[in-house]
């Protein structure tokens, strides 16, 4: 198998590629206010309730409506993923891998049509809408491959007479858990790499953007995933979240989300409920606070650029977010001074438009606590740019910088996942890793510098997950980069790396004597 490398980003200064993205988003227009039936076990099933799912950018648009399972159906699709996962775990690995493979290509043929949902439905501007698909074609190319590489398991050691086999069997059935701000790439990486080790499962997608994942598990079908070993529930955290969390028959949960709402997952899971037979397992990624750290002997515009990219792709709605960028006290000023001009050339608007850099934030309950934390900025920093917000039409927050934050300030100190960046100066190199790793994170960070030295020892200091030099702190690619953070950021696993799959499995010895 020839080595994959991941997909490309669309270049969308080619006429033929804008004119076809335009296309994409005319025909997910028409394709508007649709309804869409919770899945189990292959059957539709039509609810009273539903989740209205709406543009961030334009309230008044529907972008569908998608039926919510309440708890006494969250049981029926735990028992047909149970059902379903007699037969799907017997299936041979390769031929599990091949539905992965045949749904990467066929996403790859609709790359547009799921980005424009993404524009529509999570406020995605064009750029950020694409890397997104790509994602989600990636981690369906890597887990397969990786499926196919773990297949047979290890080798182990045998002695004279006697045969020793070590190799990875299912758990059972998971529940996934999916977030917004992601929500085809973290969506479908998380269920396919559950699937794909021959486990079935219960998906559960973020209520902002039911939609893009119904779309998906239209196309795992289309794939030809058997029944039942993908389950749509769409629903209320409270009503069906914690029940299936709690569920004596749940093997693992794999959740993306607030790291309140995780180490609540956590807390539950540990819980030995009757009728429950093993510990359940907890694959959790839980957000950041994350830092771009400059240099004192750093390439300045590459600083500011670094930070202010950082800090407001998708409106600062990253769990890789660099919503703190720390700065040698000698180059302060002017890395302040060249991100707030940079960050007054960032357009704001409708995603729908090709030269929107960046759009609104997902939704009300968003666009208020972010609001909220702009007002605590307004009290810990100086004000330097931005600073408003407008909910008449859709949910708009202006990028906003504070300088001068103290690095214990909350604005330094707590995820605000909006577009809100604070200035800390740093006295030498000591005092930047200090603050560096000074939250209750470690998710990503990066550190603009020219000093072998320092790159070194950051290397061993800086205590992150994912940490790079000399560029901004967000767009981890699968495979190249694998992704998940250390300490509150989650349970320090690897999306799109070499042992992610291993977390869906559990190992196996046979031992014969001849």
């Amino acid at each position: 198998m020839k080595p994959y490398t991941h997909e490309p980003f669309t270049n969308f200064n080619d006429e033929m590629n804008k004119k076809a993205f335009q296309d994409a988003l005319a025909y997910v227009q028409s394709q508007l206010g649709k309804e869409y039936p919770v899945i189990i076990g292959g059957q539709e099933i039509t609810t009273e309730e539903k989740i209205t799912s709406i543009n961030p950018a334009n309230k008044e648009e529907i972008i569908g409506r998608v039926s919510m399972a309440d708890q006494e159906l969250a049981e029926k699709a735990m028992q047909a993923a149970l059902t379903a996962f007699e037969s799907w775990k017997k299936w041979r690995p390769e031929h599990r891998a091949n539905i992965l493979f045949r749904a990467a290509a066929m996403l790859r043929r609709r790359k547009h049509e799921f980005s424009a949902y993404l524009v529509k439905e999570a406020g995605k501007p064009w750029k950020e809408a694409d890397a997104d698909t790509a994602e989600a074609i990636d981690f369906l190319e890597f887990y397969a491959r990786q499926m196919l590489r773990i297949k047979d398991g290890f080798p182990v050691n045998s002695r004279d007479g006697e045969y020793n086999q070590y190799h990875y069997i299912p758990l059972g059935v998971g529940i996934i858990i999916s977030p917004f701000n992601f929500p085809l790439a973290i969506m479908a990486g998380t269920t396919v790499a559950a699937i794909v080790t021959g486990n079935t499962v219960l998906l559960k997608p973020a209520n902002s953007t039911p939609v893009v994942a119904a779309k998906f598990v239209e196309l795992m079908k289309e794939a030809g995933l058997p029944d039942g070993v993908l389950n749509f529930v769409p629903g209320s955290g409270s009503k069906i979240g914690d029940y299936l969390v709690d569920h004596p028959k749940t093997r693992f949960i794999s959740f993306t989300g607030s790291r309140e709402v995780g180490c609540r997952i956590n807390e539950r899971a540990a819980k030995i409920n009757p009728g429950q037979i093993w510990i359940k397992r907890v694959i959790a990624e839980m957000g950041g606070k994350d830092t771009v750290v400059v240099d004192k002997d750093a390439d300045l515009d590459l600083a500011a650029a670094s930070i202010v990219y950082s800090a407001f792709g998708f409106s600062g709605q990253k769990c890789s977010a660099g919503s703190r960028a720390v700065v040698h006290q000698d180059v302060y000023e002017e890395v302040l001074e060249k991100a707030v001009a940079l960050t007054k050339t960032l357009t704001v608007g409708n995603p729908e438009d090709a030269d929107t850099y960046m759009g609104p934030v997902i939704d009300e309950k968003a666009f208020n606590k972010i609001m909220s934390y702009i007002e605590i900025g307004k009290q810990e920093g100086r004000l330097m740019t931005g600073g408003e917000g407008d909910d008449s039409k859709g949910y708009f927050i202006q990028p906003t910088i504070f300088a001068d934050v103290d690095e214990k300030a909350r604005i330094m100190q707590e995820e605000i996942f909006g577009p809100v960046l604070a200035f800390c100066k740093a006295r030498d190199f000591d005092h930047m890793m200090e603050i560096a790793n000074n939250t209750e994170y470690g998710l990503t960070g990066a550190l603009i510098s020219n000093n072998r030295e320092h790159i070194e020892r950051a290397r061993e200091e800086f205590h992150v997950g994912n940490l790079y030099f000399n560029r901004g702190c967000t767009g981890a690619i699968v495979g190249y980069q694998p992704f998940g953070g250390f300490n509150m950021s989650g349970t320090d696993s690897k999306a799109g790396g070499p042992d992610y799959l291993l977390l869906h499995m559990q190992a196996k010895t046979t031992s014969e004597m001849l």
